[in-house]
């Protein structure tokens, strides 16, 4: 595997996995073998940093969100080191860990499952102040809520309804919206656009685009499209049975890639949008 970083010469990591594992049982059943699993993530070694747009492409199943949730300790690798602005996050306790979440967060695939229907929007997006600023009043998580809402192109009013009551180009605002309220450093995206129609997602990409400018902030991008990666990816990882086989620069990785498996994901897709831009 070619792992080039260039553009990371000048810019300080903000996040590091060293040969990350995780493996599961794989289905139970009365003729299951005990000891039966597969490996989900196998070997994962990268850095990113901050300040860039890091994508993780591969078909489904070949371990991409595994290694999301594993990098945000929402599951726990079986082995390997994950290091998040030089801290170990896989030796923090359960209080270090939900107190290093505020700098962590992650946008869902499905905004229609993301929200708790139950709550009101403008409950949904504070929670996370409630949780880890706890000395903010109602009033001041109210105004830092309307705040995000107008920035994520929603009004304000729509903090009092409920999630049925929108579509899922809007829902997924608000789940943006609640990853930012923190104004986290790092956001992990996983397939962040696959659920809504192609029209509504090239805004929602333009949409993490500014506001990855304005809060600099560092993005994981989880995705099964080429297309989509190309649009907004500095550095891009192809990931294929739970192993990175190619690790480049965008303009690599997708002009010239070196490995079988990414040329045949280019071959699958008619064209690429233009590449973005180095900053």
């Amino acid at each position: 595997m070619e792992n080039c970083k260039p553009r990371m010469a000048n810019r300080e990591t903000l996040l590091e996995a060293v040969e990350l594992r995780k493996s599961y049982h794989r289905g139970g059943g009365a003729f299951a073998q005990t000891g039966d699993k597969f490996t989900a993530v196998d070997g994962v070694s990268f850095q990113v940093a901050a300040g860039e747009t890091f994508a993780v492409v591969g078909e489904s199943g070949c371990g991409k969100t595994t290694l999301a949730r594993m990098l945000l300790r929402l599951i726990a690798p079986d082995s390997g080191t994950i290091k998040f602005a030089g801290r170990d996050v896989t030796a923090m306790s359960s209080a270090e860990l939900r107190a290093e979440r505020r700098h962590m967060q992650m946008v869902f695939q499905d905004p229609y499952a993301s929200l708790n229907p139950r709550m009101r929007i403008g409950e949904i997006i504070s929670e996370p102040l409630a949780i880890h600023g706890p000395q903010l009043s109602r009033g001041e998580r109210g105004e830092r809520c309307a705040a995000m809402l107008r920035r994520v192109g929603l009004p304000e009013e729509s903090a009092r309804r409920y999630p049925h009551e929108f579509s899922g180009g809007q829902r997924q605002r608000i789940g943006i919206a609640r990853a930012l309220i923190l104004r986290p450093k790092l956001v992990v995206a996983d397939e962040p656009v696959s659920a809504l129609d192609v029209s509504v997602g090239a805004q929602m990409l333009l949409l993490l685009q500014d506001l990855q400018q304005e809060f600099s902030l560092t993005y994981l991008l989880i995705s099964h499209s080429l297309p989509v990666v190309a649009q907004v990816a500095t550095r891009i990882a192809v990931m294929r049975a739970g192993k990175f086989v190619e690790l480049g620069e965008a303009e690599q990785v997708l002009r010239h890639p070196q490995h079988p498996y990414t040329q045949e994901l280019l071959a699958a897709v008619p064209e690429l949008p233009a590449l973005q831009s180095p900053s």
